[in-house]
């Protein structure tokens, strides 16, 4: 009598459990990146009351008599996966389709999370709702990001001036008519940017010297490889690599040298001589006065790129994300969660690699609760604590008659 009052204790205790998961889960059916569990027990060591018998030559075997001795819980098991995926618009809003957790780090230790919904505060650091900074890496000057280098806060200092850039490289494209007659001059201006970020026009005169045969000059400029010689079909023969060259130094404020593009063979927008009007225009020059970011977006491998105020876009940062070889071993900590040793160590990198999910910007990952299997459970839970009371309130009941025989 007293060992099935104990089973049944057991029992009741261990649907609390169930049912304080539940109630948790249900809790969090709004929260953001939230993660379900469920419950799971095991029987406790039984009593064996008769052994098992083997068959003799006139005698069948035996099972073994065995008692239980209620059940005890082994752990909880969290669900990882995907919780739907809802629209934000916000740019510093990021959900992750597929494996993976975004790294955030909180006074020099690292915890995982699939919440999203970051933020940036006064410094420009990436945070998440409780302060903890997103861990990635920051651009180096030139804009280059080492996915390799120690992981950092990322930063998106929105109004950061991005510095001029001297023009290096102009591409030019269009045609120059064929039915030019000798002597006939087209002109074209190219707007570059000396190393401070001023604008500097550099007037270009095409001039038709010969049959097929055209001139570029610029007014006080010494331009190298300026005779652009064409074939009978209109193509571009001469200068062989199809660049012209301004050494640096040659225009004030401008120490580097400057390439003209002419466009690669059988290239579209390349430069032509074909009969009709001349067309010949800039299709792309790199230099730029001083920016300030503007904008920024992220991609699905998390490169956070921004877009100036002069027009350029340039990598910011990049996100980082690890994958563990057992994230049902994670220990949930305040919202986040900590490597264990039975999660194995975080294998951090960068989105769409080995592994790792792929970011959606502008858009969270809501809780993948599922609210008709947790009121499922929640029955089971209830029904479960009713008869473990019941088997209590039954044995209470036995025992009772039992003393009163005694009387």
């Amino acid at each position: 009598m007293i060992r099935s009052m104990s089973s049944a204790l057991s029992g009741l205790s261990n649907h609390q459990v169930m049912l304080d998961v539940v109630g948790n889960d249900i809790a969090n059916v709004s929260t953001v990146g939230f993660k379900s569990s469920s419950t799971v027990f095991s029987d406790v060591l039984t009593q064996t009351l008769t052994g098992a018998g083997a068959p003799g030559a006139t005698t069948g075997g035996t099972n073994p008599a065995q008692i239980g001795l209620g059940s005890r819980l082994v752990g909880t098991v969290q669900s990882f996966t995907q919780g739907a995926i809802q629209r934000t618009g916000r740019a510093t809003d990021l959900a992750i389709e597929g494996d993976g957790f975004f790294v955030v780090s909180n006074a020099g230790q690292n915890y995982y999370t699939r919440a999203g919904s970051f933020t940036l505060d006064a410094a420009g650091n990436l945070t998440s709702p409780d302060g903890m900074l997103v861990q990635g890496w920051q651009a180096g000057p030139t804009g280059i990001v080492d996915t390799n280098g120690a992981l950092g806060a990322v930063q998106i200092r929105v109004g950061e001036l991005l510095p001029p850039n001297q023009t290096a490289n102009v591409s030019l494209g269009g045609n120059l008519s064929a039915d030019a007659e000798i002597n006939d001059v087209a002109t074209l201006t190219v707007t570059g940017f000396d190393e401070q970020g001023n604008a500097v026009p550099l007037n270009m005169s095409f001039t038709k010297t010969a049959a097929n045969e055209w001139t570029v000059t610029i007014p006080g400029v010494a331009l190298t490889d300026n005779v652009l010689t064409f074939d009978g079909a209109g193509e571009l023969t001469a200068p062989a690599d199809r660049t012209m060259n301004i050494a640096g130094g040659v225009i004030p404020g401008m120490p580097g040298a400057i390439t003209i593009d002419l466009g690669a063979a059988g290239e579209p927008g390349r430069i032509t001589q074909y009969g009709g009007s001349t067309s010949a225009a800039v299709l792309l020059q790199d230099g730029s006065e001083a920016g300030s970011l503007q904008s920024f977006n992220v991609s699905q491998d998390g490169m956070i790129v921004g877009s100036y105020s002069n027009g350029r876009t340039r990598p910011i940062g990049q996100v980082a994300m690890a994958v563990f070889t057992n994230p049902g071993g994670l220990e949930r900590v305040a919202g986040v969660w900590r490597e264990t040793p039975n999660s194995g160590l975080a294998q951090i990198g960068t989105a769409g690699g080995g592994g790792r999910g792929l970011l959606s910007a502008g858009t969270l990952e809501m809780s993948n609760v599922d609210l008709a299997e947790e009121f499922t459970r929640l029955i089971v839970a209830q029904r479960g604590f009713q008869g473990n009371a019941r088997v209590v309130t039954t044995a209470d009941e036995i025992l009772q008659e039992v003393v009163n025989l005694r009387r």
